[in-house]
């Protein structure tokens, strides 16, 4: 896939994408027996080779196209290994289809998620990003790239805009990549929830969560032709305390769901012991919780469904529960 007179090796290429064919790393053309020399001399004025980034070159002349670009990237982040690199930030959110990600062609800055300890610097459009230990990366159009909920918050990390921060993160949420706990989470780890316009957009992003959680559990409900229970009720002992919120309850059967929407933050130890002792509490005075994530709701609705079913079934083989006040929350 080069201009030259000279066929680039005489090696066989037909295992390389075209892409693959056209960029190529130093040590991939001396594989190939492609002498420095030679690299030299295409890569001269007049020649029909460009040095890309360093030691990563573009077998032809002309601007590199979109996935020219990622895959140079790639060669310079992770040219000893294909599991070195992978694609992230705004790049990989856009290979996701987001519409509020920067396009392709308009991308000055490719991000490429890295260890933390490799020794490498950023060069040209690759800009690095470092993390602990790497995610297991996706392939899309043959290159790999970073689970979106990762991909989303290395964007978020280069955005100052509140609302751009939360028009992404709603995408990522409302187009089902993603639970908001698992956004959160990875926000936290990467110390951006200390900064103001994300704090905002985090806030408007659990209670956007919560809300489809609600809507799917309704589903599942009436979906499944399971009785219809109270919604949304406080739960109190008759002139004592409360005793906590739920998502559903049914009285005469004295089982409740909980959805566990909560999200890690500074203070998650102290709101899971909460949230512990509450249940605990609850299933002392004979009252069944039945505990679903938000991911179970999405994935295997059905499944939580007989989960549900056989609680409230599960209940005329019990004592009965202690006599409680529902309150609407």
């Amino acid at each position: 896939m080069t201009q030259s007179n000279t066929p680039l090796s005489p090696l066989p290429l037909s295992h390389l994408s075209e892409v693959q064919q056209r960029v190529m790393s130093t040590s991939q053309l001396r594989a190939l027996g492609v002498a420095p020399a030679r690299i030299a001399e295409q890569c001269r004025a007049g020649g029909t080779w460009q040095l890309m980034l360093p030691g990563v070159y573009l077998l032809r002349p002309g601007t590199p196209t979109s996935q020219e670009r990622l895959h140079g990237a790639l060669l310079y982040a992770g040219r000893r290994d294909a599991d070195e690199a992978m694609i992230t930030g705004m790049a990989a959110l856009a290979l996701y289809g987001f519409s509020t990600a920067t396009p392709l062609t308009s991308l000055e800055f490719i991000d490429v998620l890295v260890a933390r300890t490799r020794r490498l610097r950023p060069a040209g459009c690759v800009r690095l990003v470092r993390a602990h230990a790497l995610p297991a990366s996706l392939q899309i159009t043959g290159l790999p790239v970073a689970p979106v909920a990762r991909a989303v918050v290395d964007a978020v990390a280069q955005l100052t805009d509140a609302k751009a921060v939360r028009a992404m993160l709603t995408e990522a949420v409302r187009g089902g990549h993603c639970e908001p706990a698992i956004l959160v989470r990875e926000l936290n780890d990467t110390r951006l929830l200390d900064l103001p316009h994300v704090v905002g957009a985090v806030d408007s992003l659990l209670a956007e969560g919560r809300a489809l959680s609600e809507g799917r559990l309704y589903e599942v409900v009436r979906g499944n032709r399971l009785p219809e229970p109270l919604w949304n009720v406080d739960l109190r002992l008759p002139g004592g305390p409360r005793l906590g919120g739920v998502d559903a309850y049914w009285p005469e059967q004295a089982v409740a769901v909980e959805l566990d929407t909560r999200a890690p933050r500074q203070d998650d130890d102290a709101r899971w012991s909460a949230s512990v002792r509450k249940r605990e509490h609850l299933e002392r005075l004979g009252i069944t919780v039945v505990h679903i994530t938000p991911r179970k709701l999405r994935e295997s609705p059905d499944q939580q469904a007989v989960v549900v079913r056989t609680a409230l079934m599960a209940a005329v083989d019990r004592e009965p529960a202690a006599y409680v006040v529902v309150l609407p929350r």
